[in-house]
């Protein structure tokens, strides 16, 4: 598969954007460095920026990470938003971020956890594109309907909160509803990329291969992990977020246990609790994983990671990594 040889669901998806390849840099806690999403962006990719690390991982004010950027790139980037309803501050803030980064010129949004429709209705007044991340038909149907224009199809093999069906099993869930649907989970290498495009996907979202890259700036022992690691050496996490996540599963992992705890299951099991049971875990997990990511001694082995992991053997330019992908 060549760059001219895409099937037309991914042709028509790169063309739409105005980038070179159905590839999108997958937007990551904590590690979406601006310098990481710009060379996904440059080597023809889309890279899709994660606000929160931007500004409290990597401590970028805002706009300023936007225009470092678009020094190191003046091809097409992305942003995540983050909807879900929480705090009143939060909410205030990431609607500001997409104010800022429309200002900016941003003209792609991945949203998460929430109902898409006013992020859509500022975007799609600018002439932009929202994705919505979607696990299954229900939530598919409700970010349609919340004018998404496209979908982020989380499977399985997804790193971090991954989704619970299959590549092929959600596609064919999802196809129905005739909008671009882009893979995400699983892809880190030439075969599997090639295979979600030819079952009918628009393009594929990377995560975990972009953190065994050379522009991230995750900790060289947690990118070593990556590439040591095997599939099976993948498992689901409740003691994170209180929703299972894809970790490696380290010394850390084993010690900790997968499961949560008595108390933190009957607060999530309340309608006037599991709110604030996933605010404690929320702030934990941003502390955690922070610390985790950049810490090169190894010590706090808490690294998220998806089962793409299995084709990943080196550490590359995120150039290389996509040249790879599309040549076979």
């Amino acid at each position: 598969m060549t760059e001219h040889h895409f099937p037309p669901a991914a042709r028509q998806f790169i063309d739409g954007l105005g980038i070179q390849y159905p590839v999108i840099g997958g937007p990551m806690y904590p590690c979406s460095n601006p310098e990481l999403v710009a060379a996904v962006s440059e080597a023809g990719g889309l890279g899709v920026m994660q606000p929160i690390s931007l500004t409290y991982v990597h401590g970028h004010e805002f706009r300023q990470g936007i225009r470092l950027m678009r020094k190191l790139t003046d091809k097409p980037i992305g942003m995540n938003a983050l909807i879900e309803k929480s705090s009143k501050k939060y909410q205030q803030r990431m609607s500001q971020w997409i104010d800022v980064a429309i200002e900016e010129g941003i003209r792609f949004f991945v949203t998460s956890l929430g109902k898409p429709d006013w992020v859509a209705k500022r975007v799609h007044a600018v002439g932009g594109l929202v994705y919505h991340d979607v696990t299954e038909l229900k939530w598919a149907r409700i970010g349609l309907d919340n004018g998404a224009d496209g979908l982020i199809c989380v499977n399985n093999r997804a790193g971090g909160h991954a989704g619970g069906k299959g590549i092929q099993q959600l596609y064919d869930e999802l196809q129905q509803l005739d909008v671009p649907l882009v893979c995400a989970g699983g892809v880190g290498e030439t075969d599997g990329f090639r295979q979600a495009l030819n079952i009918g996907y628009s393009a594929c979202q990377l995560g975990t291969r972009f953190i065994a890259s050379q522009e991230c700036l995750a900790s060289a022992v947690y990118k070593q992990a990556i590439i040591a690691a095997k599939e099976s050496d993948i498992v689901l996490s409740e003691r994170i977020t209180g929703i299972p996540v894809s970790v490696i599963n380290t010394d850390y992992i084993k010690r900790s246990g997968l499961k949560s705890g008595w108390f933190a299951r009957w607060m999530l099991s309340g309608n006037r609790t599991k709110h604030w049971m996933r605010t404690i875990y929320a702030l934990k997990s941003i502390w955690q994983l922070k610390r985790s990511s950049l810490d090169e001694s190894g010590k706090r082995d808490y690294w998220q990671a998806g089962k793409s992991v299995a084709g990943i053997h080196s550490i590359e330019t995120c150039d290389i990594i996509i040249q790879n992908l599309i040549n076979s």
